[in-house]
């Protein structure tokens, strides 16, 4: 894993500070070598900050090719690379590093952009094409690896993380219509909360030239229609041994590195299943970091150290105190460069730093299962409401609620609870129905509106973020026909897993320590053969991620076969006295309340004082619009933004 920055320039060179300025400021994701080059014209510019986890005394970047007229940056890992090596070397073609990367270089070489559709793994690919006097930057088909563009005066510049592009000249400003969607949930995954600055779409690449910019997709997720998902004559058996292949293929390709693999573990079915099946291909044990919480309701350290044991693995507890995540709160929001509304990215920056102080660059994570499998409580709510045709309403009702009691962890922040934000409407008229997901977020919205400021309402009364949203996404063309539990997991894949799942709870928060998350159920393998499963191999009954279950029945605790989801969450404050809540209260009156363009400063007060007197549940229950709230003043004040 590594950091890079790009640009194809109209205006002259960057100067040599600026460039310097921006690779300094992703350091931490590539602390082992630092170079950068530009074009004889001074037209083009690549910058690269390493982590060497493959190729270690020979892979240093830019790599540029034979002739010396294409030069790319890599960040990430691509897996099955030995193979290509093998074929591209046999026809010919030589390869100066022992990286990974490196095929990336080759296969464009060869086959233009549709190298992308050779390519497997997590990545941001950047490449300086003198030949045809173009930059491409392109972003694996998730966004596992993140990659940002903006276009100023006619430049075009790229970079891992927005931080870089503001050193290059990008200025901080506030996007009122990104913050507003963002409040929803319903940020689109090109959006950010920075004027000027976009995404490159994740399974898409940039292609900039003359200062124009194209973004093209090569890769969407395409789930089948009801009715060719009817005509599935696939036993159980073969569905359940399919799904253990692709995933047992994924995890054993991430197991090639020159450096230990570690892991990642919680007390369910996820990070158990990757950890038992990658234990099996080595002989060694695997490390596995787990978070040690001081609240029971929160903390699966005892499931997870007899999961471990279960699989040989060497267990390793990583204590997370409130005062802890007070202490690194702000310096993790910096690296996630977005609004937070609970602590657990906190909890995993900690947790990386953990991994990192061990001596180790490379885990194995469990995200993107609940993604591709419709882990989360709004799915399975998804199902109960919308695939219970003939289903008594007592019925119904009684698995509603006990929905609800099996999660009481995250029902503030995952059921609807409150009124929810105008402009839902919209989504039941062009979808026909709402997902749960948005419902929540929307009743999480809803209890932000009355603290924002009359200037801010004004310039977004006409907005509706779920108009834009669905704009994006092309709903007649990915969405119509879907069965709706699939439909809500492409909605939330465009949402919620590429704006906060992947960025503050995976990549920012291992990269801020040098460590490399590796993630196989987003294998697009693994994605793809789980897209055509039929509905019940995904939700049966209210029983989650079922086809995972069964076939890593063998290698996970049967307490963790039969345990129901539980999304990871920090603790939420208690009362003033506990050290986050403290925090909260002292932040969100200081003067950072009173520089942040969107919020009333006596409303957000107002809110704090009825929170003094208030229990823990209804502190819980405004977990997500307080920590909302303070990380709009601390990216305000650490960005130096402008309104």
């Amino acid at each position: 894993m590594c950091g890079l920055i790009g640009g194809l320039l109209r205006n002259g060179p960057l100067s040599a500070e600026r460039v310097q300025a921006a690779l300094r400021s992703i350091e931490h994701r590539g602390p082992d070598h630092t170079d950068w080059w530009c074009s004889a014209n001074q037209k083009m510019l690549l910058g690269h900050t390493r982590l060497s986890i493959i190729g270690l005394t020979n892979g240093d970047q830019p790599l540029v090719n034979e002739g010396g007229d294409i030069r790319c940056v890599v960040n990430g890992e691509l897996y099955g690379y030995r193979a290509i090596r093998t074929e591209q070397s046999a026809a010919g073609r030589r390869f100066a590093t022992d990286s990974d990367s490196e095929v990336a270089l080759v296969l464009y070489e060869q086959f233009g952009t549709d190298f992308l559709h050779r390519l497997r793994g997590e990545f941001a690919v950047v490449i300086a094409d003198e030949r045809r006097h173009c930059l491409i930057a392109a972003r694996d088909r998730f966004g596992i690896k993140p990659l940002y563009y903006s276009v100023t005066n006619g430049d075009v510049l790229v970079a891992s993380e927005i931080k870089a592009l503001l050193q290059l000249g990008v200025p901080a400003r506030w996007d009122h219509h990104g913050f507003f969607a963002e409040c929803h949930s319903a940020r689109s995954d090109e959006a950010t909360l920075f004027a000027g600055v976009h995404a490159v779409p994740p399974g898409c690449y940039l292609m900039a030239r003359d200062g124009h910019v194209t973004i093209r997709r090569y890769w969407d997720l395409d789930f089948p229609d009801q009715a060719t998902l009817a005509t599935d004559r696939r036993s159980d058996t073969e569905i359940v041994r399919g799904m253990r292949h692709v995933l047992d293929d994924a995890v054993r390709e991430r197991l090639v590195a020159d450096v230990e693999v570690a892991s990642y573990l919680s007390g369910g079915i996820d990070s158990c299943a990757v950890l038992g099946l990658a234990q099996r291909h080595l002989e060694r044990p695997i490390r596995a970091f787990t978070i040690v919480f001081g609240d029971e309701l929160y903390d699966e350290h005892l499931l997870a150290e007899r999961s471990a044991a279960l699989t040989g693995s060497t267990f390793v507890p990583v204590a997370v105190s409130q005062e802890a995540l007070v202490d690194a709160f702000s310096t993790a929001l910096w690296h996630a460069e977005t609004l937070v509304f609970n602590g657990h990215g906190v909890a995993k920056f900690l947790l990386s730093k953990a991994v990192h102080d061990a001596g180790i660059k490379v885990v194995f994570t469990g995200e993107g299962a609940d993604e591709i499998l419709a882990g989360y409580p709004p799915f399975r709510r998804d199902l109960l409401l919308h695939n219970s045709e003939g289903q008594p309403p007592e019925q119904l009702a009684r698995m509603l609620a006990e929905l609800s009691h099996a999660n009481q962890s995250s029902r503030g922040l995952l059921s609807a609870h409150g009124t929810a934000a105008p402009g839902l409407e919209v989504v039941a008229t062009r979808l026909g129905w709402v997902p749960s997901a948005l419902e929540v977020f929307a009743t999480l919205a809803g209890k932000m509106l009355p603290l924002f400021n009359a200037d801010f309402l004004a310039g977004v009364e006409t907005a509706n973020p779920y108009t834009e949203l669905l704009d994006s996404l092309d709903p007649p063309r990915r969405l119509a026909g879907r069965d709706p539990v699939n439909q809500a997991l492409y909605v939330w894949s465009k949402t919620m897993l590429a704006n906060y799942v992947l960025t503050v709870l995976a990549d920012r928060m291992e990269m801020a320590h040098s460590v490399e998350g590796r993630v196989p159920f987003l294998d697009h393998h693994v994605a793809e053969y789980a897209a055509n499963l039929p509905i019940r191999h995904k939700i049966n009954g209210t029983r989650e991620k079922h086809v995972l279950r069964e076939a890593v029945r063998d290698v996970v605790l049967p307490e963790v076969y039969n345990r129901q989801k539980h999304p990871f969450m920090s603790p939420p404050a208690r009362n003033d006295n506990d050290a986050l809540g403290t925090y909260c209260q002292d932040v969100l009156r200081s003067e950072l309340v009173e520089n942040q363009p969107f919020f009333a400063p006596q409303r957000v007060r107002q809110m704090m004082d009825r929170l003094a007197g208030s229990d823990p549940d209804e502190r819980a229950a405004s977990e997500g619009v307080v920590l909302r709230v303070l990380s709009t003043c601390l990216i305000h004040e650490q960005f130096n933004m402008s309104a």
